[in-house]
């Protein structure tokens, strides 16, 4: 299982969700942050490009997509979770092209509609969960929250 998320909310969002994923030997894929090291010590990660805030540049998405490719083929996992944020893009978009199944869960913070991401990545997902019922789209699920 590959888990992608930017540091930050995002990660402490996949760190909550724990219990579905700890029977699995996930590989991480986040972007450098204060947190990352301590969170994640002992963890096989694997660093994007960008900085955690603002990581919309065209250069880091490209960057970011040719690493999607590299990394996806080298550990060739089944499913790839992620809560967001924009680094789950080119993740989602390689997965999707490899037929794997994309799992995406929205930001807590999105109480009423989706991040750019989530719209981004909607009809990719296999299956797109929200955490407010005021966030649900007609394919995404409202099982509550993460946290």
């Amino acid at each position: 299982m590959m888990l992608v998320c930017s540091p930050g909310g995002h990660l402490l969002q996949m760190v909550a969700l724990r219990p579905a994923w700890e029977s699995l030997e996930p590989i991480w894929v986040t972007l450098a942050g204060v947190e990352v090291d301590s969170v994640l010590a002992g963890e096989t990660v694997v660093i994007g490009y960008g900085p955690a805030v603002g990581n919309r540049r065209l250069r880091d998405v490209l960057r970011n997509t040719v690493l999607a490719w590299q990394v996806v083929r080298r550990y060739d996992p089944e499913v790839i979770l992620s809560t967001g944020a924009g680094l789950a893009v080119p993740f989602f978009l390689v997965g999707k092209l490899r037929r794997r199944r994309l799992v995406y869960v929205e930001s807590l913070s999105r109480v009423r509609g989706l991040s750019l991401t989530g719209w981004a990545v909607y009809v990719l997902a296999d299956s797109f969960f929200v955490q407010w019922p005021t966030a649900k789209r007609r394919r995404a699920h409202y099982v509550g929250s993460v946290v």
